[in-house]
C-alpha cells in the first residue's frame, strides 16, 4: 500500500495539479487583494467616488487578522487537496497539449457561471441556524469589507468553497493550464468582491449578468440576501434579494 501510495505521489502529475495550483491560488489572492486593500488602507481621495460604504470612524485591525485567517485557512485547503491527490489523480485533469485559447476561454466562463450557481445555493445554506451561528458568522464579523478579507471564513467554509471552485474542472477534466487561469479568475472575484468600490470597470464587469462588487457589499452590511457571488440573476429568481438593493444599484448606476 505504502509503495503505491509513494508512486502515486511521484507522479508528474501531482507537482502540475494539487502543488502548483495551490501556489497559484495563494499568490494570486495576494496580488489582486494587495493593491485593493492598499487604496482602502489609504483612503485615495479621487477613489472615493467609488467607495460603496462610507468609511467608518474608528477602525478595528483589519489587515493583521484577515492575513492570520488567510494563512490559516491556506495551510488548511493545501493540506485537504495533498491529501485528496489519491481520488484527484482519476479524474481527467492532465497537463498535455494546451487546448485551443478560445475552448480555455468558453471552459473557464462556464466555470464562473457554474461556481457561482453552486455559491449561491451553499451561501444561502449556511445562513440558515446553526450553521450560521456556527460557521458563516465567523466571515460576518467584517460589515465593511477590504480586499485582503475575502480569506477571511471559518476554515470548513474556505475548505468548501474552494471544493466548489474545481468542481467545474473536475467534471470536464481540465487542462492544468486552464486550472491556473480559472483559479486566479476566482481569486480576483474574492479579492473584488471584498474591496469595498465599485469600479466601473474591472475583470468581473464583462460577464454577463454581473453587478460586481457592490453585489456582496450589499451582503455584507445587510446580511440577508444578495447570496449570489456577482451574478446577481439568482437572488433576482429566487427572491432574495436585498429590499432596495435594486434602487440602490439603479441610483448608483445613474450616477
Amino acid at each position: 500500500m505504502w509503495d503505491t501510495l509513494a508512486a502515486w505521489y511521484a507522479e508528474p502529475l501531482f507537482l502540475a495539479f494539487p502543488v502548483a495550483a495551490s501556489a497559484v491560488s495563494l499568490g494570486s489572492f495576494l496580488l489582486w487583494a494587495g493593491p485593493m486593500t492598499w487604496i482602502a488602507w489609504r483612503d485615495v481621495p479621487a477613489l472615493r467616488r467609488y467607495r460603496i460604504q462610507a468609511p467608518r470612524k474608528t477602525r478595528k485591525p483589519v489587515v493583521g487578522p484577515a492575513l492570520r485567517a488567510w494563512a490559516i485557512n491556506n495551510l488548511i485547503l493545501v493540506g485537504v487537496t495533498l491529501a485528496a491527490w489519491p481520488l484527484l489523480r482519476l479524474t481527467g485533469v492532465h497537463a498535455g497539449p494546451l487546448p485551443p485559447w478560445w475552448v480555455m476561454a468558453l471552459q473557464i466562463g462556464a466555470f464562473i457561471y457554474l461556481d457561482d450557481f453552486l455559491y449561491y445555493w451553499m451561501h444561502r445554506t449556511l445562513h440558515r441556524g446553526a450553521l450560521y451561528r456556527h460557521i458563516h458568522s465567523v466571515h460576518h464579523r467584517i460589515a465593511q469589507p477590504w480586499a485582503i478579507t475575502g480569506h477571511q471564513m471559518h476554515w470548513l467554509e474556505f475548505v468548501l468553497t474552494g471544493s466548489l471552485m474545481l468542481l467545474g474542472p473536475l467534471l470536464i477534466g481540465a487542462h492544468v493550464g486552464t486550472i491556473y487561469l480559472w483559479i486566479a479568475v476566482r481569486q480576483w472575484e474574492a479579492a473584488e468582491g471584498h474591496c469595498g468600490y465599485d469600479f466601473p470597470i474591472g475583470l468581473t464587469h464583462w460577464l454577463p449578468g454581473s453587478d460586481g462588487a457592490l453585489h456582496h457589499d450589499f451582503h455584507h452590511s445587510k446580511v440577508r440576501g444578495n447570496y449570489a457571488g456577482f451574478l446577481a440573476w439568482t437572488d433576482r429568481a429566487f427572491g432574495t434579494c436585498v429590499p432596495g438593493y435594486a434602487e440602490a444599484r439603479a441610483a448608483r448606476r445613474r450616477r
